[in-house]
């Protein structure tokens, strides 16, 4: 009886759990919010991606450009040139260079031309030879030459002109041994044949090879000597296969060489070679070069640079191109020390230049040094005004002007100023207090870019009007509502007394 009293306990006890677990369970349910199409702000925060800040302009004094070293070049059109960088190895021109053989057989006698590099001018004696098959032809063209002498006044018909045509025969076979013509006129002058024929130097270079040693039996197929003529040299540069198809015949090169600092020697490209190596994915490109001085020299290692003239192309400087995030800006002078960020498209780079694709144009003065210290503060600048915007209606600041010998209010009409014409002034005073006249004031309204919302930057310039007594004023037509970035300038005499930055928001739609 007591088991089945525990049993029921039990029993009850589980369903009383139950109902709990599954109460708490409905209770966590209900107190989450529910993700629908309808409440997008519900998605997790890791989702939501940051835009990235717009860098905003900023003017500055031109004691402040002179402390921070700002400098200026020119956007302009000059030639670009691509160039491709290679290593290289010296070669001798194979087209410069000449075999040196004798078309019989023969012992060489004496050698003139006796160490590989020795230089030789053409028809510098190379050597001397005796063969016994060429005293023979000199022998027989020597009898060929006494029978034509006695039978020149024959009158049988025939016999002169044989005896003349043996005589030629004898000659033209010297000739095609390449028995030079002194030779041969020093045979029939003394009516003898030469013992040790002098074979001479077809033309000027340098022996790269030599074969001939004295008493040296030869056969007309033994290559004597190789002759190089190293005033003109090849260059084989290896150009990766990606690259190769810039490269075209006549194009010029230009090559270094570590053993001669700070000199360089100027070719062009002869020939593409059609073969890939399997190993290393180069192409050999030829390129020949003049050899003055023989300072290049066969075997020897250089570093080439291919140039690839593309016409006339708009360029920067590349010292004017900040990688700002994912962006490539340049800083573009407005005068009166306003210097605007402007994002730019680059194309391929040309020795210190950019080729500029969009967002300059030619003439446009632009930062080409101090850039990073400009942007920090252009960063800022932005960051001040996206993070932080002043309430409505002009003269809200959001920039300090410390150390200015002036103090200016701007306020408008209407008054905060709206989308379209308004009326601004400007109130002017000394430092101590006092209205300042005769000043050239200028107030810039700027609101940058927001491509977002398919928008482009806004900017108005206003001289202002001395009205007198301090007081300076000007009419302009604000293209949006939103928040502005205003910049004060006044100057008198040439020197700036006030560079002032406030931002001021205006009504109306964007």
């Amino acid at each position: 009886m007591n088991y089945r009293k525990l049993l029921i306990a039990a029993v009850v006890l589980n369903v009383v759990l139950a109902g709990v677990l599954v109460w708490n369970s409905k209770r966590s349910r209900s107190s989450q919010p529910t993700m629908t199409e309808s409440n997008p702000s519900s998605a997790p925060a890791q989702d939501m991606k940051l835009a990235e800040p717009q860098p905003a302009p900023i003017q500055l004094t031109p004691e402040r450009m002179q402390a921070i070293g700002v400098t200026f070049g020119t956007v302009e059109l000059r030639p670009v040139a691509s160039e491709i960088r290679a290593t290289g190895d010296v070669q001798m021109d194979e087209r410069r260079q000449a075999y040196v053989q004798t078309r019989f057989a023969g012992w060489i006698r004496k050698v003139h031309a006796n160490a590989t590099y020795q230089y030789v001018s053409r028809g510098q004696p190379l050597f001397t030879i005796y063969s016994p098959e060429l005293v023979a032809t000199q022998q027989e063209y020597l009898l060929a030459l006494k029978n034509q002498k006695l039978l020149q006044d024959s009158t049988v018909t025939g016999v002169s002109e044989g005896a003349a045509s043996l005589a030629s025969a004898a000659q033209d076979r010297l000739r095609q041994w390449e028995v030079p013509d002194s030779e041969i006129a020093k045979i029939v002058q003394t009516g003898k044949p030469i013992d040790e024929l002098t074979i001479n130097s077809p033309v000027s270079g340098y022996v790269t090879e030599r074969n001939v040693l004295p008493n040296m039996y030869v056969q007309p197929e033994t290559k004597l000597y190789t002759v190089a003529d190293l005033s003109s040299v090849w260059v084989y540069a290896q150009v990766f296969q990606n690259d190769v198809g810039k490269v075209k015949p006549g194009d010029p090169a230009e090559v270094t060489v570590d053993a001669y600092p700070g000199k360089s020697f100027r070719g062009h490209v002869e020939q593409v070679l059609p073969d890939v190596d399997m190993t290393t994915r180069t192409v050999r490109v030829r390129l020949v070069f003049s050899n003055p001085g023989l300072l290049l020299k066969p075997g020897m290692f250089v570093n080439v640079v291919l140039k690839m003239p593309l016409g006339k192309a708009l360029q920067v400087p590349a010292s004017a191109v900040l990688q700002s995030g994912t962006k490539q800006l340049v800083f573009i002078d407005r005068g009166n020390g306003f210097l605007e960020p402007k994002e730019v498209v680059f194309g391929e780079r040309s020795a210190d230049f950019y080729v500029v694709r969009e967002g300059l144009k030619a003439g446009d003065r632009v930062v080409t040094s101090a850039n990073f210290l400009i942007d920090s503060e252009s960063q800022l600048q932005a960051a001040a005004g996206s993070f932080a915007p002043p309430p409505p209606g002009a003269g809200g600041e959001a920039a300090t002007n410390r150390g200015a010998q002036a103090t200016a209010e701007l306020t408008s009409e209407p008054s905060p100023p709206h989308k379209g014409n308004n009326v601004f002034r400007v109130k002017l005073s000394s430092a101590d207090e006092k209205p300042l006249a005769g000043a050239q004031v200028t107030v810039t309204f700027f609101m940058p870019a927001m491509a977002g919302m398919g928008m482009a930057e806004m900017r108005t310039v206003l001289p202002m009007e001395d009205k007198g007594n301090g007081l300076y004023e000007a009419s302009g037509e604000l293209g949006s509502g939103g928040t502005w970035q205003v910049t004060i300038v006044a100057k008198q005499n040439g020197q700036v007394l006030l560079n002032k930055q406030l931002t001021v928001s205006a009504t109306g739609g964007m």
